[in-house]
């Protein structure tokens, strides 16, 4: 089985996990501690920038799937060539730390020059702006599934506010995510995965409002200790692994 193919499973199965890197993280070091705690706890992929240097050092390191993320067509048609098994046009969280925006025409735009560059048979998975009113969003979708897009991924906001403490702030970090996950699931035929504040505490709510993965980067990312890395994913592939056995069950 190819790799994109044992990731095309876990979404059919709903038990699908994303590592996220980070597509503003050009740390080579941080980002193979990160690669190893994935491919080491049994999650189904990891997503990385898409400097060049950085996709050819991390192909040749891993077996994993790997997605390539950026909001530029070119770096990610050039991703394909270097390895990449799937291409994510965004992230966009990350870049709105700069102030940047997308509406859904320009996302809609960089998925067909995407397309035209990289053909019908690389998996491309877009990223909907949190941002948008859910109406477009839902609009958005249905545009890009005719477009022969594979996956959609979900977001929150982005926000300089300090979030309250303890569970509850997980929980408001994530309300975002996961009300336009259960939009979504209700409106389109695509899969979806659920990113943006997406961790121990709130993934089992992400495959609860009708995600079929999970796409989970600073629970991750941000930690120091490879150990701490490599415990967070274990416990976010078993929660997964728990979802799809309680789909099983259920049909």
């Amino acid at each position: 089985m190819s790799r994109i193919e044992s990731f095309k499973r876990a979404l059919e199965e709903k038990r699908a996990v994303k590592i996220i890197a980070g597509i503003d993280n050009f740390d080579i070091d941080s980002i193979k501690k990160i690669v190893t705690a994935a491919s080491n706890s049994g999650a189904s992929a990891v997503d990385i920038c898409a400097n060049p240097d950085i996709v050819a050092e991390i192909r040749h390191m891993t077996d994993l799937p790997l997605f390539v993320s950026s909001v530029k067509p070119l770096e990610l048609a050039h991703a394909v060539i270097l390895g990449a098994d799937a291409i994510e046009l965004g992230n966009f969280d990350a870049l709105y730390k700069k102030g940047l925006s997308y509406t859904a025409e320009d996302v809609l735009r960089l998925a067909r020059e995407t397309r035209e560059l990289i053909g019908d048979e690389v998996f491309f998975c877009v990223t909907i702006p949190g941002e948008l009113e859910i109406s477009e969003q839902i609009e958005l979708a249905r545009k890009l599934e005719e477009l022969g897009i594979n996956l959609i991924q979900t977001e929150g906001h982005f926000s300089n506010e300090t979030p309250s403490n303890g569970v509850r702030g997980l929980i408001e970090r994530a309300e975002l995510t996961l009300s336009n996950t259960i939009e979504l699931s209700r409106n389109i035929d695509l899969p979806v995965m659920t990113a943006t504040g997406i961790n121990p505490t709130t993934a089992a709510l992400a495959f609860a409002a009708g995600a079929s993965a999970i796409g989970c980067g600073s629970c991750v990312n941000k930690l120091d200790s490879e150990i701490a890395m490599l415990a967070v994913s274990k416990s976010l592939v078993e929660i997964a692994e728990r979802n799809a056995q309680y789909t099983v069950e259920l049909v």
